[in-house]
């Protein structure tokens, strides 16, 4: 593909993720920029002065990735809702909802084992794990309650990797039982 002109420099960036994702999905993390920046229609100039490395690329996916997640799970808080474990309840909506999409949900995790073969990217994981963790126990569920609902809602969308694709209507049953435990007694 030839360069694509016109394009503002956040587009460009995007393009190039885009197009590193592909790759890494079909070749795994041995895909060369070069490939990336054709894939993207962009000089590899052109990438570099987006990402001077492919080490800087694939922690710029990794990143644009947690951070999409983190932004849909703050999206899914429900204004309304301020009881504990608000926070708990997003993550719940936004995991489970994310795995009706068996596809884009394996698509999704084929590229996330090629990154996670990346030092710096596993680094990366576990410190926004680690957030996750702080931010989730400081929601108000109690600890046993937390790591139960968060294991179901983590596993459930992880499934379609392993070749399950429960029907929506069991996910979102699953997702009602989730959200159910996550009702204190008042």
């Amino acid at each position: 593909m030839g360069r694509t002109a016109g394009r503002d420099p956040e587009q460009t960036r995007s393009a190039l993720l885009d197009a590193a994702g592909q790759l890494v999905r079909e070749r795994g993390i041995s895909a060369t920029l070069d490939d990336v920046a054709r894939r993207a229609g962009v000089s590899k100039g052109g990438l570099l002065y987006h990402f001077a490395s492919k080490q800087e690329l694939l922690l710029a996916m990794a990143h644009d990735w947690l951070e999409r997640f983190r932004m849909a799970v703050l999206a899914a808080v429900d204004p309304d809702d301020d009881a504990p474990g608000s926070l708990v309840r997003a993550y719940v909506r936004t995991s489970i909802d994310g795995a009706l999409d068996a596809a884009a949900t394996r698509d999704a995790l084929v590229v996330i084992a090629h990154l996670s073969t990346v030092e710096a990217v596993t680094d990366l994981a576990r410190a926004d794990a680690l957030r996750w963790q702080d931010d989730l126990r400081a929601d108000g569920l109690p600890e046993d309650v937390l790591l139960l609902v968060l294991a179901a809602a983590d596993g459930a969308s992880a499934q379609p990797v392993w070749g399950m694709e429960p029907a929506p209507e069991e996910l979102e049953r699953l997702r009602e039982q989730l959200l159910a435990l996550t009702v204190l007694d008042q």
